[in-house]
């Protein structure tokens, strides 16, 4: 049995780590994730056990030594003026909206675990969506709003309003960011096709 992820958020910024935070479990329901408000908050835990540090860029400049001893795993949230200084860092750039961010972060995750090995997904039927409700999803993350949908598919509005009702209840995620996570890590479409 592989045992969930554990994450670490180490930003002073409460409402960053929140963001982060609500992001990542819609990304990876199954990890487990912690905000640390400081570095000492992190040192005070088991600092090696996570596998993943999404630490903010100052908290990175101030203890680089302990970060770069877990590159890649340390990532660093950074906006467009930090991005420079980063060369050869994995880096996150906090100014994207939330679709890129989403996207960011899976292709992070894809490339990580390819040279890692494999990274065990559930499989597309775990959550037992229909046929019709995959294609609905399929579109969903290619950025069509729901007349698009209904119109492309020959349905109605309202059935499409169905079929997301349905799949949001099903797989417990309300956010297109999240859903078009879900849909690349279960293969319905791939991340360069977003």
């Amino acid at each position: 049995m592989v045992k969930n992820p554990e994450i670490a958020i180490i930003d002073s910024n409460t409402l960053s780590g929140m963001g982060l935070q609500t992001l990542l479990e819609e990304i990876i329901p199954m990890a487990t994730i912690r905000v640390f408000h400081s570095f000492g908050e992190l040192v005070d835990d088991t600092p090696d056990m996570y596998a993943h540090y999404f630490v903010s860029a100052q908290i990175y400049f101030e203890h680089t030594s302990f970060f770069r001893e877990r590159h890649p795993r340390a990532i660093v949230l950074a906006s467009g003026e930090n991005l420079p200084q980063l060369a050869g860092v994995p880096t996150l750039n906090i100014n994207e909206d939330e679709q890129a961010l989403a996207k960011s972060i899976l292709l992070m995750h894809e490339r990580g675990h390819r040279k890692g090995g494999k990274h065990p997904h559930p499989s597309p039927m775990e959550h037992d969506l229909s046929a019709r409700e995959i294609e609905v999803l399929v579109l969903i993350t290619k950025g069509f709003i729901n007349k698009e949908i209904a119109e492309k598919l020959n349905i109605s509005l309202t059935t499409v309003i169905s079929h997301r009702k349905n799949i949001t209840e099903k797989l417990g995620i309300k956010s297109v960011p999240g859903l078009t996570i879900y849909a690349v890590m279960n293969g319905y479409v791939e991340a360069d096709s977003i």
